[in-house]
């Protein structure tokens, strides 16, 4: 019996406790930071904004989304393509939420979940630079805050904003993408090209020579020849790259990029801009991968062209190494975030 009363007392003394814990006031290092905090007002959407844009042929509307909420650090991602979509950017929600990096998805015009127009004058690298800046001023983004983040087409994209509009920035990321695509061509071509299998290649050949893009024999021997080992190298690729691809609009890619990745044919074959690298003044961050579609030698090269220039080439990664790669993606990635916020010099 004075055992039954002894263990009765030390549940009561238990309880009692947990009930005075309960009322304990929470300390503000266990609430949520500001990060978490939403700065919408009004309905909330969830950070989603679509965003009216004016172009040469009327006005239409495209999607972004914000995740997270800093004022010093706010990173707009360019999608690549052209006609790709934010899907391709899934991945940087397991990286950029722990270091309080807020970032934006945003469907380019064409893309996705944004008005998709068939005017084909719309499709040329001048419009999207005005489209992202439109972008920028409704969002809110600039000197003090406004990180922009290009992945291959949006490399492009991105050196081109830059060069017109740089006064805008606080820092440029240019990701897996070359400076010309006259020397994308060129390296597909000499070095790409020559590690396939001869009678690969002589089929690949073959049906580019004929225009017969769409028999399913291309992709058929691209994918493991060439995506494989030089899009994205995991041996299963996850869901939102495949689910990318899949909704990648054809009509603005093939015009602008040509029928594939293997090398360049559309209205961007032509397009060049090395030379023009330094006058890029702002702190800037050129991402490459060993075994990319693009020639890791020379985003180096680019790099050390830039008058703020930093080069992070992930050894293990191709062209899409946020994916193949991530060990080394995003350690570089978000260091040169934080390295320009904190005013440290970039070379």
């Amino acid at each position: 019996m004075k055992k039954n009363l002894l263990l009765l007392s030390a549940v009561a003394s238990a309880a009692l406790l947990m009930v005075s814990s309960c009322q304990t006031p929470v300390s503000s290092d266990s609430l949520p930071s500001e990060y978490l905090k939403s700065p919408e007002t009004g309905v909330r959407t969830g950070g989603v904004r679509i965003i009216p844009i004016e172009t040469p042929v009327g006005k239409f509307h495209v999607y972004t989304k914000r995740i997270g909420n800093n004022p010093k650090i706010k990173v707009l991602l360019l999608h690549g393509g052209p006609g790709g979509n934010h899907l391709f950017f899934e991945c940087f929600e397991s990286y950029f939420p722990e270091h309080e990096i807020e970032f934006y998805y945003y469907n380019q015009l064409g893309s996705y979940l944004s008005d998709q127009p068939k005017d084909s004058s719309l499709w040329v690298t001048e419009r999207f630079v005005e489209e992202v800046e439109q972008v920028r001023k409704a969002l809110g983004l600039n000197k003090d805050n406004f990180y922009l983040l290009g992945h291959s087409w949006g490399g492009i994209l991105a050196m081109e904003y830059a060069l017109k509009y740089q006064q805008h920035l606080k820092g440029l990321i240019i990701s897996n993408m070359m400076s010309s695509c006259i020397e994308y061509g060129n390296y597909a071509k000499e070095v790409l090209a020559k590690q396939m299998p001869p009678d690969v290649l002589a089929q690949i050949r073959e049906i580019e020579a004929k225009g017969d893009f769409s028999n399913p024999k291309y992709m058929e021997l691209l994918l493991p020849h060439f995506y494989k080992k030089h899009v994205c190298r995991l041996e299963e690729w996850p869901f939102s790259l495949n689910r990318a691809l899949e909704l990648v609009n054809p009509d603005v890619y093939v015009i602008m990029q040509g029928p594939s990745e293997f090398g360049i044919a559309g209205r961007l074959a032509k397009w060049e801009r090395t030379a023009d690298l330094p006058n890029i003044k702002v702190p800037t961050l050129v991402i490459g991968a060993q075994h990319d579609t693009m020639d890791p030698q020379f985003m180096q090269k680019m790099a050390d062209m830039l008058p703020q220039g930093r080069s992070l080439i992930c050894p293990n990664g191709s062209h899409c190494a946020m994916w193949d790669d991530q060990e080394h993606y995003f350690p570089g990635l978000i260091s040169f975030i934080k390295d320009v916020d904190a005013g440290v010099k970039i070379r």
